[in-house]
């Protein structure tokens, strides 16, 4: 399933032309940092049929062209077989882009809707289920990674999501070991903005499958996050940026953690740590600028690129 080539004026290809640069170079950033994908790597690519994993597999296959290492994608999808999953549409698509592909089908839309109450969120055990039939997959076709869509702003609102409501400064990591313990989870899109995200996948038109099939609520709490996230990043341009940049320079002997730091050892022939009790009083703290490249004028959502020529 692949969409036709329109033609495109000079600045409408300029613009897409910014945006999938912007998205390379960020997965392209974020895989050396965390170093994500190693030379032999066989990459299991999670595809739910959202814009997030689609976005993630088709920058993957474009890297996967010019890397000077060389590794292995497959791309997974598991059917659960939720009312209305249109089963059709991802083994048309995977087949059109050529790559090795594996579609699971495990009814585990039955057994949540048998566990669970009437009423109660069926999330939680859906993603556990998922889980451990990805985990188990991921072995069967000799995985060494396991590659999820999550981007920069699911990193950021789980870190509010854990503070506000967990009493805990913890985020989502870029690269971690699976609950099992058998797996590397790397998600390549941690330096990627959902709205550039939002916007690439509508220029690709993507078969996106909606992801409320079950007929589950969103996370409540999740959507009040992603809302304020949202107000400061119109408000306040710049902060969302700082924001990730802070979970990139975190400071424990000014925070209050003593497992992470030994404050009980602290005399005053310590010296001054990590500039002492020196906050904002110092100087003046500028705002993370954003550079004209990271702005991404307006198109026209009826235009389609071919997804296949990347």
């Amino acid at each position: 399933m692949t969409a036709q080539t329109p033609e495109f004026t000079k600045a409408q290809q300029y613009n897409f032309n910014k945006l999938q640069k912007r998205i390379r170079r960020n997965t392209g950033q974020a895989i050396a940092d965390f170093n994500m994908i190693e030379d032999g790597d066989r990459i299991m690519v999670c595809l739910s049929g959202g814009k997030d994993s689609f976005t993630m597999l088709e920058i993957l296959m474009s890297l996967q062209k010019s890397a000077p290492i060389s590794f292995e994608l497959v791309a997974v999808n598991l059917d659960q077989k939720q009312p209305g999953f249109p089963a059709h549409i991802l083994p048309e698509y995977l087949a059109s882009l050529g790559i090795e592909y594996k579609i699971i089908e495990e009814d585990t839309y039955s057994i949540v809707q048998d566990k669970v109450p009437e009423g109660k969120t069926t999330c939680a055990l859906c993603s556990r289920l998922r889980r451990g039939i990805l985990y188990r997959t991921a072995k069967e076709l000799g995985a060494t990674k396991i590659a999820l869509g999550h981007h920069r702003d699911d990193i950021l609102e789980t870190l509010f999501l854990n503070m506000f409501y967990g009493g805990k400064m913890k985020g989502m990591p870029p690269k971690l070991v699976s609950d099992n313990g058998e797996h590397v989870v790397i998600r390549p899109l941690a330096y990627c903005r959902e709205k550039d995200i939002i916007k690439y996948s509508e220029m690709r038109s993507y078969p996106i499958i909606p992801c409320n099939l079950c007929g589950s609520q969103p996370n409540l709490q999740r959507q009040v996050i992603k809302q304020m996230l949202n107000d400061w990043d119109k408000r306040f341009p710049g902060r969302i940026e700082t924001m990730f940049r802070a979970m990139q320079n975190v400071v424990p002997s000014h925070l209050a953690d003593f497992e992470l730091f030994d404050f009980k050892s602290i005399t005053k022939d310590s010296g001054v740590i990590n500039g002492g009790d020196i906050g904002f009083d110092k100087e003046d703290i500028a705002p993370v600028s954003i550079d004209d490249e990271d702005v991404v004028t307006e198109f026209d959502p009826t235009l389609q690129l071919d997804v296949t020529n990347l």
